[in-house]
């Protein structure tokens, strides 16, 4: 039986979080989930070592000293899973903007399509964003068009942060030298599965915005997006991509 775990990172989402476990358990799959908490000072660590009695084997928590970025939350995460010998790792926001039900349809691609990284896509058919500014979503839209441009990558959304890994990707990627955080780093964990050949597929999705809590995006995480590609991208050229 194949082992899949769901990585969750979680600052400040004592509103969703009990709700986006259950929901997750509730599908008919094995799912186990892995919350990496940066020490929320709003107890939401505390609520899920509440729920780890209902969910003993299933539910496991890493709790980090303080707020330590995104990107490396789920570095993190991934080396954890690869000790523990997870087979199918997916990536998901704590905030129900991705629908729990959509893990099943990520892991089918890898299934049955092959895929050995399934991508949560909002924007392989038309723009599927519900209750985002304007502003947001061609902030998101043309960052994708950017980094299409600039990496060759065919992929749609560069910037998806809802995904699924065969375990052997994140094997064969060296972890300790990723080097981009929050945005970014959802770009550089692409690039580089791209460049040593594995297969992605991208699955249509509908995002919608948080109901509950508040968004963790800045300024700073854009400009970062901007400029690492671009050393992303130049530093490729130094390097050999072989599995």
């Amino acid at each position: 039986m194949t082992k899949k775990l769901v990585i969750i990172p979680t600052y400040n989402e004592r509103e969703n979080i009990e709700a986006i476990i259950n929901a997750v358990f509730e599908l008919p799959r094995s799912l186990e989930i892995l919350i990496i908490d940066d020490n929320s000072p709003d107890g939401t660590a505390q609520i899920i070592k509440t729920l780890q009695s209902q969910f003993p084997k299933r539910l496991h928590l890493l709790e980090r000293s303080g707020k330590l970025g995104l990107g490396t939350a789920y570095l993190t995460g991934f080396k954890w899973a690869i000790k523990n010998q997870y087979d199918f790792i997916f990536e998901m926001d704590a905030d129900f903007s991705h629908d729990p039900k959509d893990l099943i349809r990520l892991h089918d691609a890898c299934v049955e399509e092959g895929a050995d990284l399934a991508i949560g896509s909002r924007y392989i058919s038309g723009v599927n964003v519900v209750n985002w500014p304007m502003g947001r979503v061609l902030m998101s839209y043309f960052a994708s068009v950017y980094v299409r441009f600039i990496t060759g990558m065919k992929i749609k959304d560069t910037t998806a942060g809802f995904k699924c890994y065969r375990r052997k990707v994140l094997e064969t990627i060296k972890l300790d030298k990723v080097r981009l955080k929050g945005y970014a780093f959802q770009i550089e964990m692409k690039f580089t599965t791209w460049k040593y050949g594995f297969k992605i597929v991208e699955v249509p999705i509908i995002f919608t915005d948080r109901q509950q809590g508040t968004s963790k995006m800045s300024g700073g995480i854009f400009n970062e997006a901007v400029w690492g590609v671009i050393k992303m991208k130049i530093s490729s050229w130094f390097k050999k991509y072989e599995v």
